[in-house]
C-alpha cells in the first residue's frame, strides 16, 4: 500500500503537460495547449490541456482529468498502478506500508509465479524459433495456418518439445524453485512422484494480464494428433495469479484499439484473435473457449459499452451467442451479434478474404441483439403457438435484465412492432420479470448478509486494499455552529420512503421540481466542500470560552448531523464522508484529494465543481465589488445551508399535500388529523427558515 505522504509527493510532481506530451503532440493555444484526442478518432484537435489547472479534457468525447486519471485511462491501469507509473517517471521512491508476514508470503509467491511464467514464455519461444524441431514442427504449424511472422512474434507464440520433462529439467537447471514450477502448472507430478511437462508437443499461446504480465498458457495439440483427441487445447490450471473466469485472451493487445474504436469484438479462440489482428482488426478479445463470465464482461466494460459478439455460424455457435446476450445486457452494455457463414469461424473466414473484405463484412453484418434473437426464434417457432409463446418469454427475459429504463423502453417498443404484440402486454411481462429478479436479488443479499454475519465471528479481517492509506476513523469534532438560530429537526418527507428500485437510484428516477431543487442546492454545498473544505470558515467559542477554528468540512458535517440529514445523491454523500474521514490529516487539501480520487466518478465531478466558472458568491452579494469566495465563507455557507433546508421543507410540504388529496386519507379521520398537524408544523419550520434567509426568500402562502 502506498502511504499518503508518497501519494502527495507524486501528485505534486505530476505535471499534466509532461504526462500528456508523452502520448500526444501538443501545440500552444493561448494559455492552454491542444492536440488530437488519444481516446477517440480525432481529426481536428479537440483535446485541451490546462497547465494552470493541471487537468486535461477532450471537448468532443468528454474524456480527461488529472495526470493520474489520464494515465489510468490511456494505459488502462488501476489507480495504484497509475501512481507507480508516475512515481517511476518522476523518480520518486515509493514507500509501501508494512505488510503482515502472511501478506509478504502471499506477495512473494505471486511475484515468484510471475517470474517463472516469464521465464517459461521466453523458453517456449526459443524452443520454437531456435531449435530444429521447433521450426520444423511448431513454427511450420503457425505458418501453415496462414499466420505471418510479425503476428507470431506479436503474440509471443511458442512450442514445447515432445520430451517427457524437458522444461522441468531446464527450469531446475536455471535455479527455479520446484514448488513454484508446479504451482504455475507448467509441470505435473503424478502419484508415483514423477514429474513431467504439461504442454509437451504442443504449440503455446501465452495469456497476458491487462498490464502485459504472463499469467498462464494455452497449449494446442498439433493437427496430426487431433484425431480422436477430445480436448485439443489445454490451459494452465487455476492458481493465485491465474483464473480462467477473469482473463480474456488478447485484451493486453486490444485495449487501446477498443478505447479508440469504442467497440470490442468478442470471439471464442486464440487463433480467432490472431486472425483478426492480421486482418487489421485489433479491438478483439477471446473468452478462450470457456463460457462467458460476468468478470470477463466487466473487464471489457472498463474500455467500452459496446460489444459485438462473433460466433461460428453453426448450431453450437448460435446457442452460445444466446447464452451470453443476457449477461452482457445485465451489465448495461450495448450488444450486437455477428454470425459467420455456416462452417466458418473468424480464423477460417479470414483465410478466405482480404483485409478489406473482412472489415467490410464485419461492418455490414452486425445485427442488434433484439433483431437477431427475434428473427432466430421466429424461424425456430414456425407459427407454432406454444413455440411462439416461448419465443416471447425468451425475449422478455432479455429485456428485463437491461438496467437503463430508457434503453429498455426503446427495445420494448421495437419488440412490439416486430412481433405485432401490443406494447402494454410486453411491458407488463417485463415488469413482472423485473419484480421477480429484484426479489431473487434481495433474497440473495439476505443470504449473503447471513453468511457474512456467521463468518464474522470466525474469520479475521481482510487485508486492506492496495489504495492510498487513510486514517483509521473519522475525527471527532467538538465545536459549535456559527448560526445564531436554533437547529430545526426536519420531519421525514411525508412519512414515506422513496420508491426507487435498488439498482436504479437517483440518476434514473424522475424527480419533481422540488426534488430537483434539493439536489441542485445540495450540489452547491458539495462544491464549497470541494473548493474550500479544509479552510477555516470562522472562529467559535468552545465550552471553556476559548476561540477555536471551525473548518468548512466541520460546519457542513455537523449542521447536517444535528438535523439528522444526509445528502440525497450517493456521490455527494461519499465526498462528504471522505472529507470528514481525512479532515485531520496533515496537509489535507480537498480539491487535490478529490480531483485525484481513484473513483473516476468522484474525480470527474470534483474537477467540474472546482473549476466551474460560475461563482457561488454572486448569489449572496449585496452589490459593489465581490470579495473572493474564500473570504466570505462565513456568509455564503450558512445561507446555502438555509437554502438546502428550505428546499427539503418545500419538498416535504408537497408530499404532505399529495397525501391530503388522496381519497383514502380523507376517509381516515385519524390519519387526516395527523397529516394536518404535520403540515402546520412543517409550515412553521418553513416560516422560521424564511426569517433566517431574510428578504432573499419569498414565502409561499
Amino acid at each position: 500500500m502506498i502511504d499518503r505522504q508518497t501519494v502527495d509527493r507524486i501528485l505534486d510532481a505530476a505535471n499534466i503537460v509532461d504526462v500528456v506530451s508523452d502520448f500526444v503532440t501538443l501545440k500552444r493555444a493561448g494559455a492552454n495547449l491542444k492536440g488530437l484526442c488519444p481516446f477517440h478518432d480525432d481529426r481536428t484537435p479537440s483535446f485541451m490541456v490546462s497547465p494552470s489547472k493541471n487537468i486535461c479534457k477532450c471537448f468532443a468525447c468528454g474524456e480527461g482529468g488529472t495526470p493520474v486519471h489520464f494515465i489510468m485511462k490511456h494505459e488502462q491501469l488501476t489507480y495504484p498502478d497509475a501512481l507507480r507509473y508516475l512515481a517511476k517517471k518522476y523518480h520518486i521512491e515509493i514507500n509501501e506500508r508494512e505488510q503482515t508476514d502472511e501478506e509478504k508470503a502471499e506477495q512473494s509467491e505471486r511475484e515468484s509465479l510471475f517470474v517463472v511464467n516469464e521465464w517459461a514464455n521466453e523458453w517456449f519461444q526459443k524452443q520454437m524459433n531456435d531449435t530444429v524441431d521447433g521450426r520444423a514442427v511448431g513454427l511450420a504449424y503457425f505458418r501453415q495456418r496462414g499466420f505471418r511472422d510479425d503476428i507470431i512474434k506479436k503474440f509471443q507464440l511458442g512450442f514445447c518439445p515432445d520430451k517427457y520433462d524437458a522444461q522441468w529439467q531446464a527450469a531446475k537447471a536455471e535455479g527455479y524453485n520446484e514448488d513454484y514450477i508446479l504451482k504455475t502448472g507448467l509441470c505435473i507430478r503424478n502419484e508415483q512422484g514423477k514429474t513431467y511437462d504439461r504442454f509437451r508437443n504442443r504449440v503455446i499461446f501465452p495469456i497476458h494480464t491487462i498490464s502485459g504480465k504472463v499469467v498462464g498458457f494455452g497449449g494446442r495439440v498439433l493437427d496430426s494428433r487431433t484425431k480422436g483427441v477430445q480436448v485439443k487445447y489445454q490451459n494452465s490450471p487455476e492458481s493465485s495469479i491465474y483464473s480462467k473466469k477473469r482473463e480474456l485472451y488478447g485484451l493486453f493487445f486490444a485495449k487501446q484499439a477498443i478505447v479508440k474504436q469504442d467497440l470490442c469484438y468478442l470471439v471464442e479462440g486464440y487463433t480467432d484473435v490472431m486472425a483478426m489482428h492480421q486482418q487489421g482488426v485489433e479491438n478483439v478479445v477471446a473468452s478462450s473457449g470457456t463460457a462467458l463470465t460476468h468478470e470477463q464482461i466487466r473487464a471489457i466494460h472498463r474500455f467500452t459499452e459496446n460489444i459485438t459478439v462473433i460466433y461460428d455460424g453453426d448450431a453450437a455457435g448460435i446457442k452460445a451467442s444466446q447464452r451470453g446476450i443476457d449477461m452482457i445486457l445485465a451489465e448495461g452494455m450495448n450488444v450486437k451479434l455477428l454470425l459467420l457463414p455456416d462452417g466458418d469461424d473468424p480464423d477460417s473466414f479470414a483465410r478466405k478474404h482480404t483485409a478489406t473484405e473482412y472489415q467490410q463484412y464485419l461492418a455490414e453484418h452486425q445485427v442488434d441483439f433484439i433483431r437477431f434473437k427475434t428473427n432466430l426464434l421466429l424461424e425456430e417457432a414456425q407459427n407454432d403457438p406454444i413455440k411462439l409463446s416461448r419465443l416471447v418469454n425468451n425475449i422478455v427475459d432479455s429485456l428485463a435484465v437491461i438496467p437503463d429504463e430508457i434503453t429498455r423502453t426503446f427495445y420494448i417498443k421495437e419488440t412490439s412492432q416486430m412481433l405485432s404484440i401490443e406494447e402494454r402486454i410486453i411491458t407488463a411481462a417485463v415488469v413482472k420479470v423485473r419484480k421477480r429478479l429484484r426479489e431473487e436479488k434481495q433474497k440473495e443479499r439476505e443470504r449473503e448478509a447471513s453468511r457474512q454475519q456467521a463468518s464474522a465471528t470466525t474469520t479475521p479481517t481482510a487485508p486492506v486494499a492496495d489504495v492510498p492509506e487513510v486514517t483509521d476513523a473519522p475525527p471527532s469534532f467538538e465545536t459549535t455552529t456559527p448560526i445564531d438560530a436554533p437547529y430545526i429537526d426536519l420531519p421525514p418527507i411525508g412519512g414515506t420512503e422513496q420508491a426507487v428500485l435498488p439498482e436504479e437510484g437517483l440518476s434514473t428516477k424522475r424527480r419533481s421540481h422540488e426534488e430537483e431543487h434539493v439536489i441542485q442546492t445540495e450540489r452547491l454545498l458539495v462544491q464549497m466542500l470541494v473548493r474550500h473544505g479544509e479552510k477555516v470558515m470562522c472562529n467559535v467559542e468552545d465550552e471553556n470560552g476559548e476561540e477555536q477554528p471551525l473548518h468548512v468540512i466541520e460546519y457542513i458535517h455537523l449542521t447536517l448531523q444535528d438535523d439528522n440529514l444526509q445528502f440525497r445523491d450517493p456521490l455527494h454523500q461519499r465526498i462528504l464522508n471522505e472529507a470528514v474521514e481525512h479532515a485531520q490529516d496533515e496537509d489535507f487539501r480537498c480539491t487535490r484529494y478529490f480531483e485525484n480520487h481513484p473513483d473516476e466518478a468522484i474525480s470527474a465531478l470534483s474537477i467540474e465543481l472546482a473549476h466551474d466558472k460560475e461563482t457561488l458568491s454572486k448569489v449572496h452579494s449585496k452589490g459593489g465589488a465581490i470579495p473572493p469566495e474564500e473570504e466570505r465563507l462565513a456568509d455564503i455557507l450558512p445561507h446555502l445551508m438555509i437554502d438546502y433546508k428550505l428546499a427539503i421543507v418545500e419538498e416535504t410540504l408537497r408530499h404532505i399535500q399529495q397525501e391530503l388529496r388522496n381519497p383514502s386519507t380523507r376517509n381516515n379521520r385519524e390519519q387526516l388529523q395527523r397529516l394536518m398537524k404535520e403540515f402546520q408544523e412543517t409550515k412553521q419550520i418553513q416560516k422560521e427558515l424564511g426569517h433566517q434567509a431574510g428578504d432573499r426568500v419569498l414565502m409561499k402562502s
